[in-house]
């Protein structure tokens, strides 16, 4: 099976589908009315709250420094993305570079010193060289970069109506084409401080990342892409030799991601309705001290 595939040209998505547009049409979220992206999803949820969700979602999110890395690392790596200005400096502390800087934000660019402008190159050649990770995002074996998936799910709610729409969208890294079995293997390049599947594991349930890849998952098979779907995350450290790992969720870590997700959803879908966006709690919540505090003071007498 397949979707239709769409490219944009008015800036709004009314029909599910695969379309081909700017990231920051993406990320401005071109549905009327609003859709639900995965890391929307995520910022929804403990530890953060639908409050903080709605400010991002009206506001936006400033960028920040300790993202432009990975940034730019995406757009070597897949050959898409926001462009890199070179800057031509040691370091940000002067008044010329950190004017550059703001310039290059302000245009919706990807300011790098020039050290960090090597070391992005040096990061795409290490995923070239990686067995998995070459084939995975390579051109030549069909595919594309940075493709948006939009589809309508049906929210159960506490209505007479006892459903609510809700329109959902991811980003894809790469989508691939079918392999001969006609299975999708879907991909997402992630930059981490350590790429050891051990401890990326940790950064998966810290950050979300498994509810992404149940989220994606979910959107290929919403739109028909295929039936027999597999997610894996290529994982990159920033500093040299800059390793790479490939790492696919079990069974377990998904069903958690799509629980967290359902939860997300039906938040989102009450928020909606409502108008209510609230904070962290609105009641008295009880704190109780971690383990390791209550086994330091079990044998103490005050």
């Amino acid at each position: 099976m397949s979707a239709v595939e769409a490219v944009l040209v008015d800036p709004e998505v009314t029909q599910p589908g695969v379309y081909e547009m700017p990231e920051d049409v993406y990320h401005r979220d071109p549905v009327p009315g609003g859709s639900l992206s995965s890391s929307g999803a995520r910022r929804l949820l403990p530890p953060s709250c639908p409050a903080i969700f709605r400010r991002e979602q009206l506001h936006g999110r400033p960028p920040k420094r300790a993202f432009d890395l990975g940034h730019a690392a995406h757009k070597a790596v897949l050959g898409v993305g926001a462009a890199v200005v070179e800057v031509k400096a040691d370091n940000w502390r002067t008044k010329a570079a950190q004017e550059t800087q703001q310039a290059a934000y302000a245009d919706g660019k990807v300011p790098l010193l020039t050290t960090e402008v090597q070391q992005v190159e040096a990061m795409a050649a290490a995923i070239r060289e990686h067995p998995i990770a070459s084939a995975l995002f390579d051109p030549a074996r069909g595919g594309k970069p940075e493709q948006s998936l939009f589809w309508q799910h049906q929210q159960r709610v506490a209505t007479p109506e006892g459903v609510q729409q809700v329109w959902r969208r991811a980003r894809l890294d790469w989508l691939p084409a079918l392999t001969a079995s006609g299975r999708l293997i879907l991909s997402d390049y992630k930059t981490a401080a350590c790429a050891e599947p051990t401890a990326f594991a940790k950064s998966v349930f810290n950050l979300g990342y498994h509810q992404q890849a149940a989220w994606y998952m979910d959107a290929a098979r919403a739109l028909g892409l295929s039936d027999d779907i597999a997610f894996v995350f290529v994982v990159q450290e920033k500093t040299a030799p800059y390793p790479v790992s490939v790492c696919e969720l079990d069974h377990d870590a998904l069903h958690i991601g799509r629980i967290l997700n359902q939860r997300a959803l039906a938040l989102y879908a009450d928020c909606t309705r409502t108008g209510r966006w609230p904070g962290y709690s609105e009641q008295v919540e009880l704190i109780s001290p971690p383990a390791w505090v209550v086994r330091e003071f079990a044998d103490t007498t005050p």
